[in-house]
């Protein structure tokens, strides 16, 4: 099975036919041949453009597969997800478990995923710099429900480095950085709740965040870990790009990438959705009492080539009112 990424960018009419997705451009003198793929292999439809109109049978017919929708705002950012509400024969028991989770399980578990972020940070700086600057070191020392806050300590230290820029702050507003990192973490946010959901469990039922307007806190949660691997792609990019550059097809595609590359994940080639997915059934196991440990690698070796390089070019779609491309 092939997972794939699709952002509409442009204007579109989105419907389907035979088991396919189709998009077309309405309203062009010139309109393009419409595009289409299988439903059954979209992970992620991405819709970052407000003159986007779509059937209900092109929502339905995602979620059946599997697959999730999301809506991106002006800044790069998720105003909406739709996940599929039956991905697991085992799910109401699940959503009980987690309703359930005693309060020094979920400490321990936040712990773990602390531990394997700050850890994931050092050896991304590890591998640019030469030098996790103690990162690695820091990880080891989370406590329970971080108590001493060194998720914070470390991102003070990690993120004027990953650059390479004293100045940089994440979060702030402007043409820099973060609005590469928040592109790359709506898509990466959306492909862990997509797991979470597959593996049965609630993706707005968190074990630290619990914003009460958040109805994927869980995503939020397990995403944590995998964030470096965003970053590496947009340390990569700016390396070789203006921060204030024109946001455009080419660099979405990049950093897209780091969701839809293979990754090297116990001597064997895995796709990220695979790894995820094998984190999240850890995770219901820890949450059901047959586990105490999330199964969370750190930070990814990417495969030099790809597991099927044929198909590989079809893993990320970008539909930019031009052409689409793989």
């Amino acid at each position: 099975m092939i997972d794939r990424i699709i952002e509409i960018a442009n204007p579109a009419r989105l419907s389907v036919k035979d088991a396919q997705l189709v998009i077309e451009r309405p309203n062009q003198e010139q309109p393009l041949l419409p595009f289409s793929t299988p439903i059954s292999e979209i992970a992620v439809l991405l819709l970052a453009h407000p003159q986007i109109t779509l059937s209900q049978a092109v929502l339905s017919r995602v979620a059946e597969a599997g697959g999730s929708v999301v809506t991106i705002d002006g800044k790069y950012l998720p105003a909406s997800i739709q996940l599929p509400v039956q991905a697991h024969f085992l799910q109401t028991e699940r959503f009980a478990k987690q309703m359930q989770l005693s309060l020094p399980m979920r400490k321990r578990l936040w712990q773990q995923i602390v531990q394997a972020k700050i850890r994931a940070q050092g050896e991304l700086l590890k591998e640019i710099q030469g030098n996790d600057s103690g990162l690695i070191a820091m990880s080891a020392r989370v406590r329970s429900d971080d108590a001493g806050n060194l998720e914070a300590q470390a991102a003070r230290r990690y993120w004027p480095l990953v650059f390479g820029n004293p100045k940089f702050r994440r979060g702030a507003e402007g043409p820099d950085q973060n609005r590469h990192l928040d592109y790359g973490y709506t898509v990466l946010r959306a492909a862990v709740a997509r797991a979470i959901c597959a593996a049965g469990l609630h993706p707005s039922i968190g074990l630290r965040h619990k914003n009460r307007y958040d109805a994927f806190c869980l995503a939020a949660d397990v995403m944590e870990p995998f964030r470096p691997l965003v970053d590496r792609r947009v340390v990569q990019w700016i390396a070789s790009h203006a921060s204030a550059a024109d946001f455009d097809t080419a660099t979405k595609n990049w950093i897209i990438e780091a969701i839809t590359t293979r990754y090297i994940c116990k001597r064997e080639q895995r796709s990220l959705f695979d790894i995820l997915l094998r984190t999240a059934n850890s995770l219901a196991q820890c949450i059901t009492g047959d586990s105490d440990e999330i199964e969370m690698p750190t930070l990814l070796e990417q495969c030099v080539e790809p597991l099927a390089p044929k198909r590989a070019a079809w893993s990320v779609r970008l539909f930019d009112g031009k052409e689409a491309t793989g």
